[in-house]
């Protein structure tokens, strides 16, 4: 399932066909197309296509381009189309210094109004910033304040300017542009954005994708933008349809028709195992505090599966050359059940993959690496503090202080049970990274740094 956040389909170039093109919107696995209002007239119509198809959503607003031709009575009239039960956002809306098409102070006063337009009815808003990134983050800023539910679209900008973007909590779309053979700076800008902020648009019926060049763009196009976006990011296709359409929903408040809790679900070519959501830690940083959802699935089990309920998820998942224990939880608080599963995989040839804090031995009251061997394939260890301290302070653990020394004993004793054995240290704001590598290199185990914010 994919949604195309920002079309035009309001506009001529769509007048004789547009039937066909929502058509072949559909064929391509489009659930949703949110169409983007450019003025008074055009928002007019997005509501009237909203409410004719019903994959259609409408979102209203006057771009800086038209800033020169707007009369005090249009923002009336949009506060009142900002009502419309389809309507799900105002935009496209800021400031555009490139092409200038109207007084700056004219734009910024209308991008204000509207800013204030989209306070009051508690709709996210759709950013137009074209060399205008410094000015548009101020506005928004003074307007709405530090957390703001909106989407800086068509982005061009810097590294920089996007990390002042997703520091207010906006998310950030990327059309046709990523595909272009010019654009490697952009590729490079769109590393340093968690996918969990990424939305996929095609801004059609301009900037149709490389594949496409010179052609009118259109919705279908989308699997051009999913396939450069799955290579910049290291993901699948499908992770990437999944990922940006949950960031959609979230943003735009649009409800999927089902959204069960997960026990297997896939990433990349692995298959994670959602075995249990209960922790030993309780780390600073732990992403189960902020959210459900893990690259697109939802992780908030009811309560834990049993050993028949997991195969049964295992069987029905697609192809996959991995199988991971991970999820929401400490996997080794079910050992019995680990054992289990990892047996039933194991008969199929599969390889296995254990991520743990490493508190088995304290959880147990016995080494369990013993019991994994020939089990588990290759074991990730979090190690996320560089002391007894430090990794108190951070990782929180219910076992007290000892933990960080009983964690360092399992590193050790992994090796001589599991084929593969690494350390993971996770970014986060005071843990130093070079002195948890020297750890690792001291028990010689191989490490490896994560992302913080960047689960799965």
């Amino acid at each position: 399932m994919l949604i195309d956040t920002h079309a035009h389909l309001d506009f001529p170039e769509f007048d004789k066909d547009l039937d066909k093109v929502i058509e072949r919107a559909r064929e391509a696995d489009i659930q949703y197309i949110i169409n983007i209002g450019t003025s008074i007239e055009s928002s007019r119509k997005v509501i009237e296509l909203a409410e004719k198809y019903d994959n259609l959503y409408a979102v209203v607003g006057i771009h800086p381009h038209e800033a020169d031709k707007v009369k005090e009575a249009d923002f009336a009239e949009l506060e009142k189309l900002a009502g419309g039960k389809k309507v799900i956002g105002i935009g496209e809306i800021g400031l555009d210094y490139y092409k200038n098409r109207s007084p700056r102070d004219k734009q910024t006063d209308i991008f204000i109004r509207q800013l204030q337009i989209a306070r009051k009815a508690d709709k996210p808003v759709i950013i137009h910033s074209r060399e205008a990134h410094k000015d548009s983050l101020s506005l928004l800023r003074k307007e709405l304040g530090d957390n703001i539910k909106g989407v800086a679209h068509c982005f061009s900008g810097t590294a920089d300017d996007a990390k002042e973007y997703l520091a207010l909590g906006m998310y950030i779309s990327i059309g046709g542009p990523i595909t272009y053979p010019t654009a490697a700076k952009l590729r490079e800008t769109v590393k340093s954005i968690p996918a969990e902020r990424l939305l996929l648009e095609t801004d059609c019926p301009f900037l149709a994708p490389q594949q496409m060049r010179g052609l009118r763009n259109e919705p279908s196009y989308i699997k051009y933008f999913v396939e450069e976006f799955a290579k910049i990011y290291g993901l699948s296709n499908d992770d990437i349809a999944r990922i940006t359409s949950h960031n959609a929903g979230e943003l735009f408040g649009i409800e999927f028709a089902e959204d069960n809790p997960m026990i297997a679900y896939n990433i990349r070519s692995a298959l994670y195992l959602n075995i249990t959501n209960k922790c030993t830690s309780a780390c600073v940083f732990c992403v189960t505090k902020i959210t459900d959802y893990v690259k697109g699935h939802n992780l908030r089990l009811e309560k834990d599966p049993s050993v028949a309920e997991i195969i049964k998820a295992i069987d029905a998942s697609p192809k996959y050359n991995e199988v991971v224990f991970c999820g929401y939880g400490e996997p080794t608080l079910r050992l019995d059940v680990l054992k289990e599963v990892a047996s039933y995989v194991k008969a199929k040839n599969i390889p296995t993959r254990l991520n743990t804090n490493g508190h088995g031995d304290l959880i147990h009251n016995r080494h369990i690496l013993p019991e994994l061997k020939g089990l588990i394939d290759n074991i990730s260890i979090s190690l996320n503090g560089v002391d007894a301290e430090e990794y108190l302070k951070i990782s929180r653990p219910k076992f007290g202080k000892e933990t960080f020394g009983k964690v360092l004993e399992f590193i050790t004793l992994a090796k001589q049970y599991i084929p593969h054995v690494e350390v993971t240290t996770v970014t986060y704001p005071g843990i130093d990274i070079s002195k948890c590598r020297k750890i690792a290199e001291k028990l010689g185990v191989d490490f490896r740094v994560r992302i913080y914010n960047e689960v799965g």
